[in-house]
């Protein structure tokens, strides 16, 4: 693998003078955003920034608000959940490890892994534990162990739902638990041939009967062969009780985080779109999801536009193609979303999605990093994105690298997952005080880990 990455250095750079350049005005945000021409290289722009430690520095937030590290020293911390007594779940892992097919893909993984935490995987849910909400962890402890890979949580009806990038499991929760013995019950499998894009996405239900389940796609736009694409690039509804499971979407290449919508119950998800088109083609998205749609992958992007790169072409199923809600910006890599009403965080964080972007590789300029809430009105996307917590980036390195985000309606908070710094941070409205034990919490004194807080600026 050294020999290869020495090999791959030199191949990047002398590549780079070929490269496409990015349009800094180019506006690829919001509903109709703005499409250049396609840039099919060889070899793509692929740039990443190096982890570096935060040191002394946080995250930066807006005037008013404050971000604390809850959590550190976890492993690659993926996706949070809140449980109804006001504690953390943090799913923790890394999977894939899909076989390297061209040049490009050798490249590509030593590109990645250059912008990834050396930390292990921990195959692991983590619980935290705020005994009086007052932004301090109280307890970190080791909830459930013996995963693979695990992402997408959910909690219904005292049972809490685990997706690993194998299959979906259950567990049966008692109120104030510190920890699960036991692999858990199977509910169903789930695609992992290959595992190209392993992450399994997961959200509930309003009602609770339902689970659906984001599988993304085995390639980047076929290259693979489509055989190997049965079952992926879609989202699943799977039954709660028998685990059958149904194609709720297709041709949506990377839903990578799920949510249903407090104003009409509609479920939403960000994606993670194809490569290889250019720096600004093609934006990763956020849309609702309906029942029975094709999203293009891979015949077509961003509605009907055309990906010349397969064949044979499907003019059909271009023709059938939904055009996604609302652009985010080219490979951002959205990993995270989450919905606020009812004033939210406050201000302008009042009504809309929070998304966390885990940031680019393969463009020059590095896109992404950061978390930025959508506003919405009418229980749809409404103005440009806004910026709540950034400053991942600093001197060409990374310090960490947002993933899964999760509002605490309870508590008026957000919790972001970052995978490069294993750190879980908590952003709050600067005013907002300690709120009183939530039931069910079993007192358990502990030290404290180390948190801070910081106020910046937009």
């Amino acid at each position: 693998m050294i020999r290869l990455a020495y090999l791959a250095l030199p191949l990047t750079i002398a590549l780079a003078a070929c490269q496409v350049s990015s349009d800094p005005d180019l506006d690829q945000t919001g509903e109709r955003p703005e499409l250049p021409e396609q840039n099919d290289a060889l070899v793509p722009a692929m740039e990443i920034p190096t982890p570096e430690g935060w040191g002394d520095e946080l995250p930066t937030v807006p005037e008013g608000y404050t971000v604390s590290a809850i959590a550190q020293d976890l492993r690659i911390p993926r996706q949070t959940l809140v449980l109804p007594n006001g504690d953390i779940l943090v799913a923790e892992g890394a999977g894939g490890k899909a076989p390297k097919l061209r040049p490009k893909d050798v490249i590509a993984g030593w590109i990645k892994k250059r912008g990834k935490s050396p930390v292990e995987g921990g195959d692991r849910i983590t619980l935290l534990r705020d005994e009086d909400g007052d932004g301090q962890t109280d307890l970190q402890t080791t909830f459930i162990e013996g995963l693979d890979a695990p992402y997408g949580l959910a909690f219904v009806d005292g049972t809490l739902y685990v997706a690993n990038q194998g299959n979906l499991v259950s567990f049966e929760y008692t109120e104030g638990a510190t920890s699960i013995a036991g692999s858990g019950t199977e509910v169903t499998k789930l695609p992992a041939k290959i595992n190209h894009h392993w992450t399994k996405a997961m959200t509930a239900s309003p009602d609770g009967s339902k689970l659906y389940v984001g599988i993304g796609s085995n390639s980047n736009v076929g290259e693979r062969g489509m055989d190997v694409e049965e079952d992926r690039a879609v989202i699943w509804e799977i039954d709660r009780e028998t685990g059958a499971s149904r194609i709720f979407a297709s041709g949506i290449r990377n839903p990578t985080a799920l949510a249903f919508d407090p104003w009409n119950e509609k479920l939403w998800a960000v994606v993670n779109e194809r490569d290889e088109l250019g720096p600004q083609l093609v934006p990763d998205y956020l849309t609702s999801v309906r029942d029975g749609a094709f999203y293009g992958w891979p015949y077509s992007y961003y509605g009907q536009n055309v990906d010349p790169r397969i064949k044979p072409a499907r003019p059909d199923l271009v023709k059938k193609a939904i055009v996604p809600d609302y652009a985010l910006g080219s490979h951002v890599a959205a990993l995270g979303v989450d919905f606020t009403t009812e004033g939210g965080l406050g201000g302008r964080f009042g009504e809309g999605a929070f998304v966390g972007m885990h940031g680019s590789w393969n463009r020059a300029d590095p896109s992404g990093y950061k978390v930025v809430f959508v506003p919405f009105r009418g229980g749809r996307p409404s103005g440009e994105p806004i910026d709540l917590l950034t400053g991942f980036l600093k001197n060409g390195h990374a310090r960490g690298r947002p993933v899964g985000v999760t509002y605490d309606a309870a508590r008026g908070v957000l919790y972001i997952a970052d995978d490069v710094s294993n750190t879980v941070w908590r952003v709050a409205p600067q005013n907002a005080g300690p709120r009183s034990v939530p039931r069910g919490v079993v007192q358990v004194p502990i030290d404290t880990p180390s948190t801070s807080t910081q106020t910046g600026a937009d």
